[in-house]
């Protein structure tokens, strides 16, 4: 039987009812909606072997894109604790396991529903389908060689492997990346797909990617407030700075002294702003 499940193969229809086909091979009878098409008896059908959420012996012809010896991206659709998590792989009525033996020792970093997995399928000895994790060597075998040109662009992408030095991913352009833990605020779940960018390039063609935001990204709105200011302000230069008084502070931006030195020392820390003979300064602005 193992040789016939998640497998595509031809079989001969024998019988059939108002609502499905039955399709003979190799002494297995394997059911087929009629659902999918018109047929006749003892036509030779192809079609993908497996059984469903039921334990029945079914056939389909939307032939699926993973298989025993096809790789492909499937969406997580449910999270079993005890089991592992489940995974679409375009079959009606039946969605694949990827065994909890596979998934990382923390939970908090196993796949959620809508997370992807790259899988492919196996049997076991009772004749049931699983789905298991690509190797690393396939994703290396996939990928493309980046270029310096890369540096500083925006990327999305899908984590494929935990390591303790960091995580690996691969873009939707099939670019490998690396997330150093300094480059991110939590460490991304196995499945997830990110956005982030490129910080580097390796020799070996690999993006060294953050998942932080650019400094002009993370400042705060009141920052924000006082660039757009400045902008706008003639020369680029206001005679406000942290040694003005609370009350012309409030008067004009409507914030706290508190709230004006935090968003300018935000400002300084990151080179956007300087202090000098009384003005705060624009030196860069924020795209």
């Amino acid at each position: 039987m193992n040789d016939l499940l998640a497998t595509v193969f031809h079989g001969m229809i024998i019988d059939e009812n108002d609502h499905a086909y039955y399709v003979q091979k190799n002494g297995v009878t394997f059911r087929l909606s009629k659902k999918e098409g018109e047929h006749q008896l003892g036509e030779l059908v192809e079609g993908f072997g497996y059984q469903n959420q039921h334990q029945d012996y079914c056939l389909t012809t939307h032939i699926p894109m993973i298989g025993k010896d096809q790789f492909g991206w499937a969406e997580v659709k449910e999270v079993r604790r005890d089991l592992g998590v489940f995974v679409d792989i375009g079959l009606a009525d039946k969605d694949i396991a990827v065994s909890l033996d596979e998934l990382p020792a923390m939970r908090e970093l196993w796949p959620k529903k809508g997370d992807r997995l790259m899988v492919h399928l196996w049997t076991d000895e009772k004749s049931r389908i699983w789905a298991s994790l690509a190797e690393e060597k396939l994703f290396q075998a996939m990928a493309k060689k980046a270029n310096v040109e890369q540096k500083n662009q925006n990327i999305v992408g899908t984590i494929y492997r935990l390591k303790m030095v960091g995580s690996l991913l691969i873009t939707e352009e099939n670019y490998l990346g690396f997330i150093h833990p300094n480059e991110r605020y939590q460490e991304p779940r196995l499945g997830e797909v990110v956005h982030g960018r490129v910080i580097g390039i390796r020799p070996d063609g690999v993006l060294n990617l953050s998942l932080k935001p650019r400094v002009y990204e993370a400042i705060s709105d009141d920052a924000l407030m006082l660039i757009a200011y400045l902008e706008r302000a003639a020369d680029h230069k206001m005679p406000y700075t942290d040694h003005s008084s609370p009350e012309e502070i409030k008067q004009l931006f409507g914030i706290s002294k508190g709230q004006f030195k935090r968003a300018l020392g935000h400002l300084m820390k990151a080179k956007m702003v300087e202090q000098k003979e009384g003005y705060t300064i624009l030196i860069k602005k924020s795209n």
